[in-house]
């Protein structure tokens, strides 16, 4: 069965979910954390629609692969399709604002990466995008003031803010489309912040995102599985 993206209004999006398109190291004390270098353009992947699942639903994470990481991010949803776009006409294509996590198998990933192989399993199997509700834009926001969260068990554990990201919202947009069309019902992810870690086992995971006074806010909680 189809994903389809739904706002926080109940209102469903008029296209089911296709590729989601997300970029790496886009916050510098996360590519720090992890020992990675800092990069000087967007570092781009591709999740591939079966990988996303409905986050309001208990996550069954592959715990038997090794650890699963955490990683919180601001998710857009693509309204209008988007090939090559400036900056100024790829932020009006966003139809709105949630939050994803990218669940992220750490030991594949890393098995993966000291052989130099492409590490597309550890990022891109089923189950490996839970994806909020998406919060409607009227409007543009400021792209600078988004700020979320992540808490564990009613521990903080992320604290992401836009105005952090290495590649701000619009140019990152631009510079997807110059190699993907982003089409509508795509999603992009836009980075996760420091903090990231294994998911535990039987934990609640909260996340918020405040999106302006006139965009709302997107919340959402969830479970892993024990």
């Amino acid at each position: 069965m189809s994903f389809v993206p739904r706002f926080t209004t109940g209102q469903a999006f008029s296209q089911p979910l296709g590729k989601i398109v997300c970029v790496g190291r886009n916050y510098a004390e996360h590519a720090r954390e992890l020992d990675n270098p800092v990069p000087s353009a967007p570092l781009l992947f591709i999740k591939p629609a079966s990988s996303a699942v409905d986050i309001d639903e208990p996550l069954e994470a592959q715990f038997a692969r090794g650890e699963v990481h955490f990683e919180a991010e601001l998710a857009l949803l693509i309204g209008t399709p988007l090939t090559r776009a400036t900056p100024q006409a790829a932020q009006r294509a966003v139809a709105g604002l949630g939050l994803a996590l990218d669940l992220t198998l750490r030991d594949v990933q890393a098995r993966l990466k000291d052989k130099g192989h492409p590490w597309e399993v550890a990022k891109a199997f089923d189950g490996a995008c839970p994806l909020t509700s998406f919060a409607p834009l009227e409007g543009e926001p400021d792209w600078q003031a988004l700020h979320f969260t992540l808490d564990i068990d009613d521990e903080r554990r992320q604290t992401g803010d836009s105005a952090d990201m290495l590649f701000a919202i619009p140019e990152l947009l631009a510079e997807m489309s110059r190699h993907f069309t982003l089409m509508p019902g795509d999603v992009v992810l836009t980075g996760t912040p420091a903090g990231v870690g294994a998911l535990p086992r039987g934990a609640e995971i909260s996340l918020a995102l405040a999106a302006g006074a006139s965009h709302g806010a997107v919340e959402a909680i969830t479970r892993t599985a024990d």
